[in-house]
């Protein structure tokens, strides 16, 4: 009997000792999602710990805050690109990258070695560099050593003066003119006349008349993108024998 009461004592005590010790602390890890080859954050991934079976998704700057502890392997996935899969080493701040599925077509354009929006972007606001200096990006009010906000006085002129005021018109022209080339990047004559079999005119005409949005064109993955161009075409195929009223003349005298 007193063997029998030691033998179970010595069970409990090991128990709970293997118990203690087994137990993983909880962390957390942080990061941020990348698109691999534009380097531009991508957000709403899923975000699935193997381990604890739990997910998460990002925001919208790309960034992410999980539980996860070192040894979990965490599976990032989104529509369009490769999943990736990450095994957490320590509790630093991890980078991932994700490989798109598809590459997106575009036009070779002849004697232009600049043939991605983001390059031509790049080489206009270096040729206008000024109008994206430091002072044109100063907020008016600036964080200051002790934590608080101070008022930014080079910002402040530079918000109120003509300059200021022509270098901000400058740069929205810029950026309507990249928004324009990125809607030309994706939605061009080859990649547009494969899908609608339209040739010549006709084919300059659907694309006037369809020309996407900025937001369709950086939102809508590669099926919903050539679902829009094909249900375009086929009311394109409808209404193009509606012919249109001549221009009004001048009376003649």
């Amino acid at each position: 009997m007193k063997w029998a009461l030691l033998l179970v004592a010595m069970l409990r005590i090991f128990d709970g000792f293997a118990q203690g010790t087994q137990t993983p602390a909880n962390g957390t890890i942080e990061g941020i999602i990348f698109d691999h080859d534009t380097k531009d954050r991508v957000a709403r991934t899923i975000i699935f710990n193997i381990n604890s079976r739990k997910f998460w998704y990002n925001n919208l700057k790309g960034e992410f805050k999980v539980d996860a502890n070192p040894g979990d392997k965490l599976v990032f996935s989104k529509q369009d690109y490769l999943p990736d899969t990450v095994l957490i080493k320590d509790a630093s701040n991890i980078a991932v990258y994700l490989q798109r599925t598809a590459i997106m077509l575009h036009e070779v354009t002849v004697n232009d070695s600049l043939n991605t929006p983001a390059q031509r972007l790049a080489a206009t606001k270096k040729e206008y560099n000024k109008a994206y200096g430091s002072s044109a990006y100063s907020d008016p009010f600036s964080t200051v050593p002790g934590g608080g906000a101070g008022i930014s006085i080079d910002a402040l002129y530079n918000s109120l003066s003509k300059s200021g005021r022509d270098a901000e018109h400058l740069r929205g022209l810029i950026q309507h003119d990249y928004e324009q080339n990125v809607i030309d990047y994706r939605f061009n004559k080859s990649y547009v006349g494969n899908i609608t079999k339209l040739k010549g005119t006709e084919l300059a005409n659907f694309m006037i008349r369809y020309r996407p949005s900025y937001y369709l064109v950086t939102t809508d993955s590669e099926y919903e993108f050539i679902t829009y161009i094909r249900t375009s075409a086929r009311r394109y195929q409808r209404n193009k024998r509606v012919v249109s009223q001549p221009p009004l003349r001048p009376p003649q005298s």
